[in-house]
């Protein structure tokens, strides 16, 4: 079995996650980290447990032969710049979303990536969680029927109190609701009603409450999308909510409905026209170390391995969700639908 090296650029939250999933993956060692500030080697290894590689340049590790995968968990903003230098130099990828805040720098990680023929995992990590893979097993079984309506709603309040609120207000950074955050819910949708998106329409707004008025951006919006099949869809992305996290789904097919993590189907013989629970794990916390990110790796390096693409959270994939994003934060700006 072939091993791999990888090399982690920001040594923020989100990494830390990212260290103890790869930590538990046979054949993949964490082999160096890239940060701008300064680290001392003896410091990393008592936080993680492993001995590191520490480098100030971006350009050294990505020089080191020992490092196969490079994962990126900077600010939103470096992600282009440091995915096609870690294409350019052969390196395969983990993006950590969003992988970027234009059209047109998404557009140019995928040339980048294309070109120099490496694999990329993007941590739309939620498709992996028990619920969603539950979700898409009952669909794929028929158990729904045919949808024709589905909501998932994304409300997790980032405000003070919460870690990553002083770089999130800036619009630089942050870059919009469904960027930073509800993007999530608009990839699981798109998981779940398996069609092209036609048209989306968006309306943005935000909460008055002090605790949100210093974000640039709309902290609320609610996006409609109508499917090639004609599924019709929507997703509100609620940043500006004072109330515990919660991950919405609702779906609702010709044969039953689900919602959240309970079921009703005409396709069970003797089922009660009640709810049914389906005992599975939800994403109910905004906390990245509850994520699943140790599942969807284990993909990825599986993925690698045999030379394919790993299975939905591939580039190619997550630019069609963040195609749809950029669509909709251009319909809430300008008041008019967007075809795509």
């Amino acid at each position: 079995m072939k091993n791999y090296g990888v090399g982690i650029v920001g040594l923020g939250w989100v990494a830390g996650a990212h260290i103890g999933a790869l930590k538990l993956i046979p054949g993949v060692r964490v082999a160096a980290v890239c940060s701008r500030r300064q680290q001392d080697r003896g410091d990393l290894e008592a936080r993680f447990g492993i001995p590191l590689k520490v480098y100030g340049r971006y350009d050294q590790m990505l020089a080191d032969p020992d490092v196969d995968v490079v994962d990126i968990c900077t600010e939103h903003p470096e992600h282009p710049r440091q995915a096609i230098a870690a294409a350019q130099a052969g390196k395969n990828l983990i993006i950590e979303k969003p992988i970027a805040l234009t059209l047109s720098d998404a557009e140019a990680i995928r040339k980048a990536v294309r070109k120099a023929r490496v694999q990329t995992c993007v941590c739309f990590e939620c498709r992996y969680s028990g619920h969603f893979r539950l979700i898409r097993a009952l669909l794929d079984q028929g158990l729904l029927g045919d949808l024709h309506y589905a909501e998932v709603d994304y409300y997790h309040g980032i405000g003070p109190w919460y870690g990553q609120y002083g770089w999130n207000i800036k619009k630089k950074l942050g870059g919009g609701s469904l960027l930073t955050a509800g993007c999530h819910a608009l990839d699981g949708l798109l998981m779940f009603v398996d069609s092209p998106v036609k048209e989306v329409f968006a309306y943005a707004t935000g909460s008055s409450h002090r605790d949100f008025e210093k974000y640039e951006y709309p902290t609320t919006t609610t996006t409609l999308l109508r499917f090639a099949n004609s599924t019709v869809g929507k997703v509100a992305s609620v940043i500006d909510c004072l109330q515990p996290y919660y991950f919405h789904i609702h779906l609702v097919g010709s044969a039953g409905s689900l919602l959240d993590d309970k079921f009703y189907s005409e396709k069970l013989t003797g089922l009660n026209k009640k709810w049914s629970k389906l005992e599975t794990s939800l994403i109910d916390s905004g906390d990245v170390s509850d994520h699943p990110y140790r599942t969807q790796f284990e993909a990825f390096f599986n993925a690698l391995r045999v030379g394919k693409p790993m299975a939905g959270t591939d580039l190619e994939t997550a630019f069609e969700t963040h195609r749809v994003i950029f669509a909709a934060d251009k319909s809430a700006e300008t008041g008019k639908p967007v075809r795509l």
